[in-house]
């Protein structure tokens, strides 16, 4: 494919619509028809003398070369970035499209990301609420908050806090099954558990639970929201990490079981990709969240 592209936004048309997996979203991303995005692509594969997509009535999906065309447009779109980043780093105010991945964190994210969009309404943010493991620079993100280690070299990180599960229950529930004792206990009642996406494991309950114990399961999501709105509603226990329903413990929603058993902890971390010029908007995030959430998990530590 030795044909030049001179469109760069038919590049970027060719991005969204790959990395959304439709024209419509792709459109709607620049104001556009599907139909205008659809003739975009069109003609650039006329240029380029390849088909980039597979269509049918329900669903596009690349080909072999459109998959190749994407990793270097992708390259060509990151370096036209980083050299406007490089010519705007005296700018005051940044701006820009700034996507991020983020686990579901209730009540400690999301209240956040308000009062970060408010003190910079210049940068759209656009989050990706999923908890599945994602590649922050093969799926386009501009920063991920995640859990855990990090050990990708194209990366840079921050540690934002150390945080700990809890077993929760509503105090509705726990009036109506009775309040565990122990660990054993659990044995008797209805468990709601996380389960990873990746590897459909179940989420460990820290070592408050004894090797060997199975612990019974009433219900299993991918997704850490609909524990809390389930558990919050009377159908059971859960363990969720302490910044998703602190809030929910100290207005009582919410009620701690077992609050004496040991705890393990984890690290929750900023990722981003690495850069000699980081964007305006990236470094702008990177402080807000770094210093907001270090606020929020010394004020919440227990």
């Amino acid at each position: 494919m030795n044909v030049r592209v001179e469109s760069v936004s038919a590049m970027s048309a060719f991005v969204q619509a790959a990395e959304l997996k439709s024209f419509k979203l792709a459109g709607q991303q620049f104001g556009l028809s599907s139909s205008a995005i659809g003739k975009t692509i069109a003609r650039l594969e006329d240029q380029l003398g390849v088909r980039l997509f597979h269509r049918s009535t329900r669903a596009i999906g690349l080909t072999r070369e459109g998959e190749i065309f994407l990793d270097r447009c992708r390259r060509v779109l990151c370096e036209l970035e980083a050299a406007e980043a490089e010519l705007a780093q005296t700018t005051a105010c940044p701006t820009g499209r700034l996507r991020v991945g983020v686990p579901f964190a209730g009540d400690l994210l999301t209240p956040l990301f308000g009062a970060f969009a408010t003190k910079h309404p210049e940068i759209e943010l656009d989050l990706d609420y999923n908890d599945r493991f994602v590649d922050v620079i093969e799926d386009g993100f501009d920063a991920v908050i995640r859990t855990g280690e990090v050990g990708d070299s194209r990366l840079m990180h921050v540690k934002l806090g150390d945080f700990s599960s809890r077993m929760i229950a509503a105090p509705s529930y726990l009036t109506r099954m009775g309040v565990p004792k122990t660990a054993s206990d659990l044995l008797s009642h209805r468990l709601l558990h996380h389960r990873f996406y990746e590897t459909g494991k179940l989420g460990d309950w820290g070592p408050a639970i004894p090797e060997g114990m199975i612990l019974p399961v009433s219900l299993a999501t991918t997704s850490l929201e609909p524990l809390i709105y389930l558990a919050e509603a009377g159908h059971g226990i859960a363990s969720l990490p302490y910044f998703t329903v602190a809030d929910r413990i100290k207005n009582g929603a919410l009620q701690e079981v077992l609050p004496s058993a040991a705890k393990s902890s984890r690290a929750l971390r900023l990722l981003w990709p690495r850069s000699k010029y980081p964007l305006p908007k990236v470094s702008a995030f990177v402080k807000f969240i770094t210093e907001s959430v270090r606020n929020a998990l010394n004020e919440g530590a227990s």
